[in-house]
């Protein structure tokens, strides 16, 4: 096995058994136990559980970068886009059901514990934000695409906890269909909804 493959395993390892036990719960034996690895080689990689916290956090950030591209790709207009980020509940249901949001609770682990590691893991809500920022301005609400990026940011996170706690899919089901109807109102209300061709400052004629 190659020393980039067995770098990639071991971080692909660590990133679930953080995801699933958490952080602080994740030991060095845990790690090296999954990836069949022994604890010199192990060592020949990462020499704290820190450095292997930072390159989980960059393959999310990686990950989450190569999702955010796929749905520029796929989705042809803002909204399409931002239903792509809403549906996240439902694609990753059963997971968010059992272990909560992975960003959401390695952020707030890392807050609890006041770790050193918690402004790089909250660089991957920024990434959200930023994105979701976009595709509100795109939908023609420049004025408040941040607020609104934040409003829904802080509406998916909610509902993904509150899932994790009471375990109820109709819940979910219902928060995903009331949010796309409240991203719906949002896109009515915007001087420059979807459809209209003109630059976004240009105003419209009357």
């Amino acid at each position: 096995m190659s020393n980039r493959s067995t770098r990639g395993d071991i971080v692909a390892v660590a990133d679930d058994l953080f995801y699933r036990r958490g952080f602080e719960h994740t030991s060095f034996a845990d790690i090296a136990e999954h990836v069949k690895i022994s604890r010199g080689n192990f060592y020949h990689h990462f020499k704290t559980k820190d450095d292997i916290l930072d390159a989980v956090i960059q393959k999310r950030l990686d990950d989450r970068n190569a999702m955010l591209e796929r749905w520029e790709i796929e989705g042809e207009t803002p909204v399409d886009r931002i239903s792509s980020f809403i549906d996240i509940l439902i694609v990753n249901g059963e997971k968010i059901k059992l272990y909560g949001c992975p960003i959401g609770t390695l952020t707030s682990e890392l807050a609890k514990l006041n770790h050193a590691a918690r402004e790089n893991a909250g660089r991957l809500f920024m990434l959200f934000r930023i994105w979701l920022r976009r595709q509100f301005v795109e939908l023609g609400r420049e004025a408040d695409a941040d607020a609104l990026a934040m409003h829904l940011l802080s509406r998916s996170q909610g509902a993904a906890t509150l899932f994790n706690a009471f375990q109820d899919e109709n819940f979910v089901q219902r928060e995903v269909y009331q949010m796309k109807n409240w991203m719906k109102e949002v896109a009515a209300e915007a001087p420059n909804r979807i459809g209209d061709k003109r630059p976004l400052h240009e105003p419209m004629d009357g």
